[in-house]
């Protein structure tokens, strides 16, 4: 097999289980994450509060401006800016973005 068919074979096999692995991701769990780890800062949910000035200022905002859910993990694995390091697991990243997009509908 060429390298090229290689290359192409093995990333076929990764967006697979990237695809595979946020299927099973838990808008449930996102939503119990955000509440207790995001609710400080940003509006989660319907009937929350308001959120401090900094960042977006709801998850809804972010759910519909259009950021992929490839771009958010990628927020969320590395946050920067004001948001505090919370060292969150790849299956809390995946409920978390899940959520997110659940918020589009």
């Amino acid at each position: 097999m060429s390298r090229k068919a290689t290359a192409s074979v093995l990333l076929g096999l990764a967006a697979a289980v990237a695809a595979a692995g946020n299927a099973r991701a838990d808008a449930q769990a996102g939503a119990q994450l955000a509440k207790r780890w995001c609710s400080g800062c940003h509006v989660v949910a319907a009937g929350q509060g308001t959120a401090v000035p900094q960042g977006p200022p709801s998850f809804l905002a972010v759910a519909r401006s259009g950021v992929t859910a490839g771009q958010l993990r990628a927020f969320l694995s590395h946050p920067h800016g004001a948001m505090p390091d919370l060292a969150l697991t790849r299956v809390e990243i995946d409920n978390l973005v899940n959520y997110i997009e659940s918020l589009r509908q």
